[in-house]
């Protein structure tokens, strides 16, 4: 069989063996307990850590971005036991699973970067905002080869953090590139209510100067995205006229009347390109702060989305890239999480799925939004049009294209 298992390499970045030890590491940081019982008590003692927290940025030291490099190891190749939980029925890696360890390694990265010696745990609750960014590099991740996680801080504000990851496998003798990430995380007070300051970063060369300048892009590029949402603003006439001529082209010419629409050869309704799932949030899916963990999430809004494509296309899609997963709000133990997928937009072989949770509190029957996930995956036949029949329909189409158009377009350029 191939060799799947690298060499030791010596380096003085700080180096985990996942999964467990990244949990436990956090666990360690912040004084959570692994008993569910005990978890509440010692959170509570968290209260009292507010008095380390700094009034300003200023009183904070500076920190490298070698002092938040990490690196993890999930040895796949080594430790056939942990093989089970990664692999799908495909005899591939399941990507959600990988989701979750990008989530946690992000955390661990940001609390090597504002970690005080001087404490015995860090006051500050360090939190998923949302994952700016995650770019395929190849398209299977072998479940039997030992896979690395390397990542430090890229930038930094007052109280949010960019954290950059990459993660490669080893196969044939030597690591290839599996994708990039791009999270970001926020820092709050011991009782996650209030935003927190953190160590401002120190640049040490013009290549990391270039990368914290990159940071400061994506900051300015997400406040734009935010700002032209179509949520908040009309589309531009070029979209207008594109959803008006798709209106256009599923009018019954014999009727003459906008109640009756036909669709188009090789076309779906949007609203016939729809998945529903839910999950009941049980304590064994808690993070370090008692809320229900970021990356189980985000599994589970993959695992619909691919559903979702999967079926939509007949065949097995593969994941191009993830974008602008915004973490609206905490979602808290014993919530009914309800996610809906929708085909939103397709494009040759490319299909633009947007997944949408809530919770539902099930005594005030209050529902509120938690996260809204963007994946593209690609397939490798002939896929139907999805044409929207309502004008919310209209902005999601709209929305679905634009992400497509520059994904597409970046993996043209990267190869």
């Amino acid at each position: 069989g191939r060799a799947c298992v690298p060499g030791s390499e010596n380096h003085s970045v700080k180096k985990f063996v996942i999964y467990a030890r990244i949990r436990n590491r956090l666990r360690e940081i912040v004084g959570a307990s692994t008993n569910w019982k005990d978890h509440q008590q010692a959170l509570a003692e968290r209260t009292s850590l507010s008095q380390y927290l700094a009034q300003s940025q200023d009183e904070l030291p500076a920190k490298t971005m070698k002092d938040s490099a990490v690196e993890a190891h999930l040895p796949l190749g080594s430790q056939p036991a942990l093989r089970e939980k990664y692999l799908n029925y495909h005899n591939s890696v399941r990507f959600g699973r990988i989701l979750e360890d990008l989530d946690s390694l992000a955390v661990l990265i940001c609390y090597s970067h504002t970690w005080n010696k001087e404490l015995k745990r860090s006051p500050l609750s360090i939190v998923t905002a949302l994952v700016d960014k995650i770019d395929m590099r190849k398209n299977i991740i072998y479940p039997d080869c030992d896979i690395k996680f390397t990542g430090h801080v890229t930038w930094v504000g007052k109280t949010s953090i960019e954290a950059k990851m990459h993660v490669s496998q080893y196969h044939d003798g030597a690591y290839t590139d599996v994708l990039d990430a791009t999270f970001v995380m926020v820092a709050r007070d011991p009782d996650n209510k209030r935003a927190a300051f953190i160590n401002p970063l120190k640049l040490e060369s013009p290549e990391e100067k270039a990368i914290f300048q990159q940071g400061e892009i994506n900051k300015t590029r997400r406040v734009e995205l935010s700002t032209a949402s179509l949520l908040k603003v009309a589309p531009a006439a070029e979209e207008r006229t594109l959803i008006h001529n798709l209106f256009l082209n599923t009018l019954d010419t014999r009727t003459v009347s906008f109640r009756s629409r036909i669709l188009s050869p090789n076309s779906v309704w949007m609203e016939d390109a729809k998945m529903k799932g839910l999950e009941i949030c049980h304590p064994q899916e808690r993070n370090i702060f008692n809320r229900i963990f970021g990356g189980f999430l985000m599994r589970k809004a993959y695992e619909l989305g691919w559903a979702n494509a999967c079926a939509f296309a007949g065949c097995r899609p593969t994941l191009v890239a993830v974008d602008d997963i915004v973490f609206r709000k905490p979602v808290e133990i014993g919530s009914l999480l309800l996610l809906s997928s929708q085909v939103c937009y397709t494009e040759g072989l490319h299909i633009q799925v947007r997944v949408h949770t809530e919770v539902l509190d099930p005594l005030s029957r209050q529902h509120s939004t938690t996260n809204v996930f963007h994946f593209t995956f690609c397939v490798e036949k002939d896929i139907p049009a999805v044409v929207p029949q309502s004008y919310g329909e209209s902005m999601l189409y709209l929305d679905g294209k634009s992400i497509i158009i520059i994904n597409i377009n970046y993996t043209h350029n990267a190869h």
